[in-house]
């Protein structure tokens, strides 16, 4: 038998990628009206303002607010962010020395501080007087919360300078040395100055975490004048039995950290179109 002429298969209607990717952005936008509806009917508006947005209650922390626990906030933060700066740089120097025990010494440091949980190095700061008999971290509070941050936010900062140093072209070292610079003179005028305009971005998110990182200063059991916008919030709330003091602390919180974090995206952009 002759064999018989084969049909030629349907062709298979196949959606473009732009045309998933619109369908599937349209079902998102349903989902989130649907959920957005869904909250407007459902919430207890009432109930939720009471326990939220009383504007007595909020009207109650101020001035002390800004005065004492957004004060307290910004010292610690900028104390920690400080100490870090410097003694990051030290460390990523180290970590990328040609000595093998600076090396070590560094990589030690940043390993144990990045690998142990912050709330861990502030609880061992509170302790640190009673192991060591006489002994007194300078500045009282101040000193013990910016010891912590700093010491938390060294080991971070080091693995963004050892990232900015090495982003630096060897060529500018080896034209610094062609001049007659020592090694020492071409790291810290040539190099140096380089990565610090390299990480200025992530230095900035950095700085964001130490700010909120900043909250577990009250596992030091400051009070008072001492307190910051965390403890301050908790303290009102209890006080009130209400939870509009959190509420307005986090918003504190963000007053702070939004711009930060739109001038780090803004830095981020700069320097992306400037390569």
């Amino acid at each position: 038998m002759a064999d018989q002429p084969k049909t030629a298969e349907p062709v298979k209607h196949r959606l473009s990628p732009r045309k998933r990717q619109r369908i599937s952005r349209g079902v998102q936008y349903v989902l989130l009206a649907l959920a957005a509806v869904a909250l407007v009917l459902y919430a207890n508006w009432g109930e939720l303002g009471e326990n939220f947005a009383r504007q007595d209650i909020a009207a109650e922390m101020l001035p002390d607010l800004f005065t004492v626990a957004l004060k307290n906030t910004i010292i610690y933060s900028v104390g920690g962010f400080a100490f870090s700066f410097v003694f990051g740089l030290i460390v990523a120097l180290m970590r990328l020395s040609t000595v093998g025990p600076y090396r070590w010494l560094a990589t030690l440091y940043i390993e144990i501080f990045r690998g142990v949980p912050a709330l861990l190095v502030f609880l061992m700061i509170l302790f640190l007087p009673l192991a060591l008999d006489g002994f007194a971290i300078p500045f009282g509070t101040y000193g013990q919360a910016i010891l912590g941050l700093g010491l938390v936010g060294t080991a971070y900062q080091a693995e963004i300078f050892r990232a900015g140093l090495q982003a630096v072209p060897k060529g500018q070292t080896e034209a610094a040395r062609s001049l007659g610079m020592s090694a020492g003179r071409a790291q810290f005028t040539v190099v140096i100055p380089q990565a610090i305009r390299i990480v200025i971005p992530p230095t900035t998110n950095q700085f964001v975490a130490l700010l909120k990182d900043s909250s577990l200063v009250l596992f030091l059991g400051v009070s008072g004048e001492y307190v910051e916008l965390t403890k301050f919030g908790n303290d009102t709330a209890s006080t009130f039995s209400n939870a509009t003091p959190l509420l307005v602390a986090g918003l504190t919180y963000l007053i702070v950290t939004v711009p930060l974090g739109y001038l780090a995206g803004r830095l981020e952009k700069r320097k992306g179109t400037s390569r």
